[in-house]
């Protein structure tokens, strides 16, 4: 059984918005899935329908066997939400509310709290109003990962940690899957998608644009390859499956389509390759290529949709 089927999806608010057009995910028990699209996608509105804060219009979600909107409570103490805006009680210790939000669940673990305090550096006594953004972050994290739960649902969890906690984070969350538990991780990093997730659904205007394991998905976009060769290489501009060459002088950098990529190779052998790198295509070139220049996002960088705490 998967820890996640949502098929035909439907969601309006209004009769001019539409957040969620049938849209269809599923999420493999043990896996950590990539949920990922520019702000306004549906990513929001789909993790509020798993978490039985907002009543579908239309289609189904199952979660852990179970319906979000008629078994939230039960439902609730076989899952952990970590958001990536933390809203908590500005008068309570991080270890105080490490241990009511870990109650709610029905209660944690107490040795592995301790040592997520350890390995993100937190200290629990200070109040939650002293805390940074970082800090708001880890009591969260540490309070998710303190629970004996079957499911996580981490919309952009490392909001805020630095790159060496942002490490920590990835060495638990590998962990936790070795254990069995199923992880929807809502992120902009790229690397950090990359390095956990066994597979990704990219989502648009309410649809899921792809989804499949990062080989599945790479054959929607091209190899870089970075090349010297003794003979000139003006003709590469012209190969089919090549595309943006720049060539100079013995040196080229350009693209190639997947089912042309050993043709090309062939062709530069034939030029005496003197140095040559290829490079597979990343996750954020698999996004552009659904987005293009629609997709309002930095350099390097998915953005992604913050649900509140609540």
């Amino acid at each position: 059984m998967s820890a996640i089927v949502v098929s035909g999806l439907v969601k309006d608010f209004g009769p001019r918005t539409r957040a969620l057009d049938h849209l269809d995910l599923e999420v493999e028990t043990g896996e950590v899935h990539g949920f990922l699209g520019p702000n306004g996608a549906g990513k929001t509105t789909t993790i509020r329908v798993l978490l039985g804060l907002l009543r579908a219009d239309a289609g189904r979600a199952v979660l852990l066997g179970g319906d979000p909107w008629r078994d939230p409570v039960a439902l609730h103490r076989r899952l952990a939400y970590v958001p990536g805006e933390v809203n908590l009680w500005p008068n309570l210790t991080g270890g105080e509310v490490i241990d009511l939000l870990g109650d709610l669940r029905g209660g944690l673990d107490r040795g592995r709290r301790d040592e997520l305090l350890e390995r993100f550096q937190l200290d629990p006594t200070k109040k939650i109003r002293a805390y940074s953004k970082g800090n708001r972050q880890k009591v969260a994290l540490v309070a998710a990962f303190s629970s004996d739960v079957e499911l996580y649902l981490l919309d952009e969890p490392t909001s805020g940690l630095d790159p060496l906690m942002e490490a920590v984070f990835q060495e638990v969350v590998q962990k936790l899957r070795a254990d069995g538990a199923s992880i929807l991780l809502s992120s902009h990093i790229l690397s950090e998608v990359e390095a956990l997730c066994d597979r990704v659904t990219i989502i648009r205007a309410g649809r899921a644009a792809e989804s499949g394991t990062f080989e599945e998905l790479r054959h929607l976009t091209r190899t870089s390859v970075t090349v010297d060769t003794v003979k000139p290489l003006d003709a590469v501009t012209g190969w089919p499956g090549v595309h943006d060459a720049q060539v100079h002088e013995g040196h080229a950098r350009f693209s190639v389509d997947a089912g042309e990529l050993n043709r090309v190779l062939e062709q530069l052998v034939g030029l005496e390759v003197r140095s040559m790198t290829t490079s597979p295509p990343t996750l954020e070139e698999l996004f552009m290529r659904h987005y293009g220049d629609d997709a309002t996002m930095p350099a390097g960088h998915l953005d992604t949709e913050v649900v509140a705490a609540r």
